[in-house]
């Protein structure tokens, strides 16, 4: 009888063995929670470090490009509106006496055209041929380039022109000032 119970025992074992080693149903259904984050959309712009228009003789012009500025909207708006201004400061040289200095007003700003642009909506330069340049100001912002209706992300990128009009009485010297270019 002991043998027979062991045996019994040792083939019961051996089931539960096989029960255990079969495979797992898969459920008939299962989730994921899942996430993303949408942020927050912006206005921006963005020029040139640093830009060298040339040489000129006192009395003459010196025309040369800024390079590409970009305006990047990435708000998704219904109605993605924006106006690109530009302002400058005084350029000056040596001490910055009134010979050493060429004031904003004495420098005109060109846009041109767009050199590239994603999106709907209108695209409009603030000077779209060189007759339409305009002096610069350090108080009175010049626009640029518009972009008017539209809705959704865009861009649109334009490489203004500079004509300084060189004063008669301007000492030689690498005369040095900032554009600063914006959008709204």
């Amino acid at each position: 009888m002991r043998t027979a119970k062991i045996c019994l025992a040792g083939a019961a074992a051996a089931a539960m063995v096989g029960v255990l080693a079969a495979p797992a149903a898969a459920a008939p259904t299962d989730t994921t929670t899942t996430t993303f984050e949408v942020l927050v959309g912006t206005l921006d712009i963005d020029a040139p470090a640093a830009a060298d228009l040339g040489d000129g003789a006192p009395g003459g012009t010196i025309t040369g490009q800024l390079g590409t500025v970009t305006v990047t909207d990435s708000r998704g708006a219904t109605n993605a509106s924006w106006v690109a201004s530009v302002t400058a400061t005084v350029f000056q040289t040596g001490g910055a006496s009134p010979p050493e200095t060429i004031l904003p007003e004495e420098i005109n700003y060109w846009s041109g055209p767009s050199t590239a642009s994603t999106g709907d909506g209108t695209l409009t330069p603030g000077q779209a041929a060189a007759g339409d340049a305009d002096p610069l100001s350090s108080v009175t912002p010049l626009t640029a380039f518009t972009h008017s209706g539209g809705t959704g992300g865009n861009t649109a990128s334009w490489n203004p022109t500079l004509v300084v009009n060189v004063p008669l009485d301007s000492i030689a010297g690498v005369y040095t000032g900032t554009v600063t270019h914006s959008v709204a």
